[in-house]
């Protein structure tokens, strides 16, 4: 991940050796070599996608030669977007969401939050079925008896609001299990248990958000040069200070990337190009859009970004 970038440009190079001055430590080094094991605990995976999508977004500015007119970024990615925005230095967000990914490691113990992808079903049944759950209502017809929760482990909620076929569930791992099972008796195409380190975006992640703010609040934030779709709310942000609440507000709250996406398409034509590693977001938007969604683009490698500038050049 990443080591194409390193390895060939000098742009994204300054922001793997930023990175490591940033932190104390080499995190180049763990992205590139791991161990795995290593690169998956969240308060390394966090810092390690933001270095790699600036550095791609950083080559991609430098090649095109100008800047994007809109972005959004998907849960860790809106700090993503509000570096390549000018909000906030790359030093100090790559420094935040490392503390951020230890505060919500922290705030769970290991094995008590969990987290499920949950396809092919309304993301407002999900909604209601979540709810249910909380609250022990009455079951769904079909549903076997009431699970007798221990107190607090009836939390799960919406999480990621990632196509209109595709919303993940975020809470106490029981009610994770329970709601998961719930949808697939309600019609779910599947239900899968996701292989996460905490349940991030509910209301269990409050202690994290709670340290989250106290070092926010310590950071310089500017108006961003362009607009930024923020997560939690689904509207464009423009100042400093409305950034900074949003990136507080999300650690508890869901990502509303349809509506995200939504707001983006609704500003007129537009190209969509994600930068950073893999495709998943190129995947959401075909699935938002449906039959009307435009190719997109995406910036990860060189060989990548050659496609995308050859796309680009022939538009």
């Amino acid at each position: 991940m990443g080591r194409d970038l390193y390895d060939n440009f000098a742009a994204a190079r300054a922001v793997f050796e930023e990175a490591d001055e940033a932190l104390g430590f080499a995190l180049s080094q763990i992205i590139f070599d791991g161990p795995e094991e290593t690169l998956r605990l969240t308060e390394h995976t966090q810092p390690a996608i933001l270095t790699v999508s600036t550095a791609a977004a950083r080559v991609l500015t430098e090649a095109l030669g100008f800047a994007p007119k809109l972005t959004a970024g998907h849960s860790l990615g809106e700090y993503s977007a509000h570096v390549a925005a000018g909000t906030l230095s790359f030093a100090d967000a790559v420094r935040a969401v490392r503390l951020r990914g230890r505060y919500m490691q922290q705030a769970v113990p290991a094995g008590e939050g969990a987290m499920a992808a949950i396809l092919g079903l309304d993301p407002e049944l999900i909604r209601v079925i979540c709810e249910q759950v909380e609250d022990k209502l009455t079951p769904l017809p079909g549903d076997p008896a009431s699970l007798n929760f221990v107190p607090g482990s009836a939390v799960v909620s919406a999480a990621n609001l990632n196509s209109p076929a595709q919303t993940v569930i975020s809470g106490a791992t029981a009610a994770v299990e329970r709601a998961a099972e719930l949808c697939k008796q309600a019609g779910a195409k599947r239900a899968v248990m996701l292989p996460v380190s905490a349940p991030f975006h509910c209301k269990l992640m409050q202690p994290a958000q709670e340290s989250l703010a106290k070092d926010l609040a310590e950071l310089e934030f500017r108006d961003p040069v362009f607009p930024v779709a923020a997560n939690v709310s689904a509207t464009l942000i423009t100042t400093g200070s409305a950034a900074r609440e949003a990136l507080v507000a999300q650690v508890t709250a869901a990502v509303r990337w349809v509506e995200c996406i939504e707001l983006l398409a609704a500003q007129g034509s537009m190209q969509f190009i994600e930068v950073g590693p893999g495709r998943v977001l190129s995947g959401l938007l075909k699935q938002i859009q449906g039959k009307d969604a435009a190719a997109a683009l995406n910036v990860e490698d060189s060989a990548s970004l050659e496609k995308t500038l050859a796309a680009l050049a022939a538009s």
